[in-house]
């Protein structure tokens, strides 16, 4: 009977993985992209990015796990095993820091960081115009379990604060909004605008050059969620006409960015390399452990996808 587990993730070599699932499930059948022996033993496949076609070839697979929260790269592969479910990490640890970086960000926009490095690199002492936190008001696409999150901890700093779903949602202390209609409430109220939208088909290219003009003009956008939400070109022409001020990208189109991508350069882009939010095995392992016990018992799963929705 198959119970082998099957890391499918370049990223790391598996290990703390192990040691987390072992410390539930006791000793296990722990393998590697570099040593998959037998597919037919696997069960499990936890995976981040995976090759396409390679979870098809586990003819007794019986769960997939999505290394990360977002399952874009698993629904990425058309030859996914039809009937297999699809379960997505819930992991504390790393909301905590996705809302540390748009809060990072927000800030850091807010209080002028940038223009006084620029002045003390020019050694001028040059206080800017304060801007009372009450009139910077703050959208947040997405009101998933980051999106909430990091909402929440930006109207407790003081920020007016809005947040947009394709379905109604109740946020206490933000102002929600919903739909096609509702996006553009949202976008024309938002001064800082942070995406943690899922990737879907519905939500790809959303960020376009129609909803950077609805932006108010000056607007400031922290992108943390999929690189696929953002039309590049139109946003690099929103940057140049000054439509927006700036923007902190942790997410691109193709990543690695390629060196001779203008956002390297480009005086109001900040760039990091898909680092607002890391898996953390200590603080994702729980769920994980959860669900395959409750596959093995054959109880309802936890955290399951759609693949129709895309989450």
């Amino acid at each position: 009977m198959p119970d082998a587990i099957a890391y499918i993730s370049r990223d790391t070599d598996g290990q703390l993985w192990k040691k987390a699932l072992e410390a539930g499930l006791g000793p296990l059948d722990f393998r590697t992209l570099d040593g998959l022996g037998d597919r037919a033993g696997i069960e499990v496949a936890l995976a981040w990015k995976p090759p396409p076609g390679l979870i098809a070839s586990f003819p007794n697979l019986t769960l997939i796990v999505s290394l990360g929260m977002g399952v874009d790269h698993l629904l990425a592969d058309d030859r996914l095993p039809a009937g297999v479910p699809i379960v997505r990490i819930m992991d504390a640890g790393l909301v905590g820091q996705m809302s540390e970086y748009a809060i990072y960000w927000a800030l850091r926009h807010h209080r002028d960081i940038d223009k006084y490095a620029a002045s003390q690199r020019a050694k001028q002492w040059k206080p800017e115009d304060f801007v009372d936190t009450i009139h910077r008001r703050v959208g947040v696409l997405g009101l998933g379990t980051i999106g909430q999150d990091t909402a929440s901890k930006i109207a407790a700093l003081g920020f007016p604060t809005a947040g947009w779903s394709r379905t109604q949602k109740s946020l206490p202390g933000i102002e929600t909004f919903h739909g096609a209609d509702g996006l553009k409430r949202l976008l024309a109220q938002s001064d800082i605008l942070i995406n943690v939208l899922p990737l879907t088909r519905d939500t790809r290219g959303i960020l376009n050059a129609e909803a950077f003009a609805a932006l108010p003009r000056g607007a400031y956008l922290i992108n943390m969620a999929r690189g696929g939400h953002v039309v590049d070109e139109a946003l690099l022409v929103a940057l140049d006409s000054g439509q927006l001020s700036g923007a902190a990208l942790d997410v691109f189109n193709t990543e690695p960015l390629p060196p001779d991508h203008p956002y390297w350069t480009h005086p109001a882009v900040h760039v990091t390399p898909h680092i607002a939010g890391a898996t953390n095995p200590r603080t994702a392992s729980p769920g994980v452990i959860e669900n395959i016990r409750r596959m093995r018992a054959g109880e309802p799963l936890i955290h399951t996808v759609d693949p129709a929705t895309g989450y």
